[in-house]
């Protein structure tokens, strides 16, 4: 299981096609899951939050939303959503890829917008609340886009199209044209070291093998990691395994133990006691609950 199948666990909506990559998911927290830990991916992400209130972080600036709130999440940025404090949250997560939307290659749409808005030259605001001017017309986009996939009338696609690109057309009213482009090494080695840790979770990483991700010593790497992400590598890796866990648990039938080999535990005992020690409860007992 990777990180999109982790977030994404629902069954896709009858649009779901390889042809026509824009897909949503209805998700609870915590009766789903209770995180999404940090991730990034190449598609774009917009959360839609339903009811209830939660975080969501995006590029480590943690964001409290609230019902009603749309976030934006652009390819590449490093974000995850968290539970807050005993509320519950429903979202309605949508991806897409923006390739769906321009050709990429001698198109004056993509030189125009698509290109530096996706390279972060185009700065706005990502958590979109009630209070933004043009809010009603941006959720209006989401919600004409919902109400056409469940109903998926003949050409609906078509129609799902321009619903995005009036959605990315109400962004770009309000939107910075100029703004500097952001080179951060810290934060693109952090993506390496995330992206290979959603790759080989299961097996045994070791600090030697981590550091030369991002091409530091052992030690600097550990000093650079506590840094940058507040908690040292082992607590990350083993928090991001039983998250993996919890949604294994949930969304299939597989032995305890083989979750816990799965997400890189070997021995199940230890694997009992972090998974307790983080959510209260045994993983048999998370299961039935």
């Amino acid at each position: 299981m990777n990180i999109l199948e982790y977030e994404n666990y629902q069954e896709t909506k009858p649009h779901t096609d390889s042809r026509f990559p824009y897909n949503t998911y209805p998700c609870t927290i915590p009766l789903d899951f209770n995180e999404i830990p940090l991730h990034w991916h190449n598609e774009m992400e917009i959360i839609y939050i339903k009811k209830g209130r939660g975080t969501v972080s995006i590029d480590f600036d943690s964001h409290y939303v609230e019902a009603g709130d749309i976030i934006v999440v652009i390819p590449g940025q490093i974000h995850g959503i968290s539970r807050l404090e005993n509320y519950t949250m429903e979202y309605e997560n949508i991806i897409f890829s923006p390739e769906m939307l321009y050709s990429g290659y001698q198109d004056t749409l993509g030189e125009e917008f698509f290109v530096p808005f996706l390279s972060g030259k185009i700065s706005f605001c990502h958590v979109i609340t009630k209070d933004c001017e043009n809010y009603s017309s941006i959720a209006g986009c989401l919600d004409r886009a919902d109400k056409l996939c469940a109903t998926s009338p003949k050409g609906y696609r078509l129609a799902v199209k321009g619903c995005l690109f009036e959605f990315l057309f109400e962004l770009y009213k309000f939107c910075d044209t100029d703004a500097p482009v952001k080179s951060d090494k810290n934060l693109d080695r952090i993506k390496e070291i995330i992206k290979y840790i959603e790759t080989n979770y299961e097996n045994t990483i070791s600090i030697d093998e981590i550091a030369a991700v991002s091409g530091f010593s052992a030690s600097h790497f550990m000093r650079f990691f506590k840094k940058i992400m507040g908690t040292s590598f082992i607590d990350y890796l083993n928090d991001y395994r039983l998250s993996m866990a919890s949604r294994m648990l949930i969304s299939s039938d597989d032995n305890i133990i083989d979750i816990a080999s799965h997400c890189g535990y070997d021995n199940l005992s230890y694997f009992n006691r972090l998974f307790k020690r983080k959510y209260g409860m045994t993983p048999s007992s998370y299961r039935s609950k």
